[in-house]
């Protein structure tokens, strides 16, 4: 058990070391034994400390959660507020300061109150405040605060180690939960462009006289025998699109400062255009693409599919899987067997972080207590991704890779779109989230987008490389900065005069009204 002395106790220690010494020096035993007497009352208060606080946690000092279950979703930039209760079964009252979360760094988190007393025999509210700033799975791993014994010289920490899962959505989430639910039950086939007034329907407009190709399977034979000339049905549909939005989520697009990397606003702009299409009927399909095809969403208009498409833009876009993160085996394990500690102190006792083997064995068992007990991972042995599921179970994330995906995600765009291209019901409208192809810096991907011999109407919107770049304070920092954006500037005039000259169309998000709508007609 680790026991800290206070500021008090600390100035109480410095002063009776200094009395003892200036008793010494004027040969005062009167001085000498009143700084020793301090100094032993010091040693009997931290003794004091420990034993109360042992007897405390012996009886029963814990925190629970409040409410059902063990997660909870929120749009990225809102706030949830979670209740925890902490318990004292001691017939003593525990008093305490420092009272904070641990949680992953994605979050913002307030407690309050963060200091007090639990009474004896009883139990104390505690409210926590949580503001998300990045997309993804992550947690709130439990309490911790400074627990005081007898006269207050002391404080032993203690960890209450009890995750909560807190699930960040884009933005668009709040929207989507608040927006009505229901509506009138639609028939339509999942088709791509079709005619507000004329198409494969089922319902008869009307006959017409037969022209130039029209199809045989549409002539009405008994009234054109009537009528003694060739007769057609024309059917009419209401008008549905099948769209298709393509992310790139490469990692090196997680750099800049947290909520406001390149990655943090696509995820968000393609969620708003993806509520924005269901809302009007539309069958929205969703590719995540980095190194490799990292979601791949078939099209559909279906209750529920919207949450299904919020759910894999921030989940699939994280840096846990060994391709994408910046941790190898190693630093895992080490990470893995420092979580453990405090939430199985059995299963972590005597255990080395250079022994994966018996970590990922003790890993493997307490992954369902995780709130993201379903999570998956992607490695290159069993070992290491038994775990990576456990950073992913219980919101642990990864920092992403040094290395940037960029050729590899060139590739992996170009054959999403001739995939797209050759499929039996080809969309009517695709999205694409992407930097400018700069033919400078992407040659390759502009070569192939020049070479497809049929594109669905494709609209480009290039992401804000320099939307990430922290503000600086000091001139030098200032001058970089606007070095950077001029770059990136450059960069992305090259690439839309490139997309332009290939005939993609090029977007611009209105990213102040984002779940509204985007501009030029999206």
């Amino acid at each position: 058990m680790q026991t800290h002395p206070t500021r008090a106790t600390v100035d109480l220690a410095i002063a009776s070391l200094v009395s003892v010494a200036l008793g010494v020096l004027l040969r005062s035993p009167a001085i000498v034994g009143w700084a020793g007497a301090v100094m032993l009352g010091l040693a009997v208060a931290r003794l004091a400390t420990r034993t109360s606080v042992a007897g405390i946690r012996a009886a029963g000092f814990e925190m629970l959660w409040r409410g059902e279950g063990r997660m909870k979703r929120v749009g990225r930039g809102d706030q949830v507020e979670l209740e925890a209760e902490i318990r004292n079964r001691d017939g003593r009252a525990a008093r305490f300061t420092g009272l904070r979360a641990v949680c992953s760094p994605e979050l913002s988190i307030e407690v309050s109150p963060e200091s007090g007393e639990v009474p004896a025999g009883g139990r104390m509210r505690v409210a926590v405040t949580i503001s998300a700033k990045r997309v993804g799975r992550h947690a709130v791993h439990g309490l911790s605060l400074e627990l005081q014994g007898g006269p207050g010289l002391f404080e032993v920490p203690l960890t209450f180690a009890n995750p909560y899962g807190v699930e960040v959505l884009p933005r668009s989430f709040q929207t989507m939960v608040r927006s009505a639910r229901g509506g009138r039950s639609h028939r339509q086939a999942d088709q791509g462009r079709p005619s507000p007034l004329m198409g494969e329907g089922d319902q008869l407009r009307e006959l017409r006289e037969h022209q130039a190709g029209d199809p045989f399977r549409r002539i009405a034979w008994k009234a054109s025998a009537k009528r003694g000339q060739l007769m057609v049905r024309e059917y009419e549909r209401e008008e549905r699109d099948v769209v298709w939005l393509l992310l790139d989520a490469s990692v090196e697009l997680w750099a800049g400062e947290l909520g406001e990397a390149p990655l943090d606003r696509a995820i968000d702009e393609v969620a708003a255009v993806a509520l924005r299409h269901l809302g009007r009927g539309d069958s929205v399909g969703l590719g995540i693409l980095g190194a490799r095809v990292l979601a791949w969403i078939k099209p559909s208009r279906k209750p529920g599919h919207a949450l299904t498409l919020l759910d894999s833009a921030s989940s699939t876009t994280g840096c846990i899987d060994s391709d994408r993160s910046g941790l190898d085996e190693t630093d895992v394990g080490a990470r893995v067997l420092e979580h453990l500690r405090p939430l199985d102190p059995g299963a972590a006792g005597r255990v080395l972080p250079s022994e994966l083997d018996r970590i990922a064995r003790r890993a493997e068992r307490l992954i369902p207590r995780g709130p993201y007990a379903k999570s998956d991972a992607f490695a290159g042995s069993r070992r290491e991704r038994i775990l990576r599921r456990y950073l992913a179970s219980f919101g642990l994330g990864s920092p992403p890779r040094l290395e940037p995906d960029r050729p590899r995600t060139d590739t992996e765009i170009a054959r999403a779109l001739l995939k797209l291209d050759e499929r039996r019901l080809r969309p009517s409208l695709v999205y694409l989230w992407s930097p400018s192809p700069d033919p400078l810096t992407r040659p390759n991907l502009e070569r192939l987008l020049r070479h497809l011999r049929r594109r669905p109407e494709l609209r480009w919107i290039a992401q804000d490389m320099s939307a990430g770049i922290p503000v600086s304070t000091t001139p030098l920092g200032e001058l970089v900065r606007e070095a950077l954006d001029q770059r990136a500037l450059v960069a992305l005039r090259r690439g839309e005069r490139a997309l332009k000259h290939l005939g993609i169309h090029v977007e611009q998000i209105r990213r102040r009204h984002l779940v509204e709508t985007p501009r030029s007609g999206a």
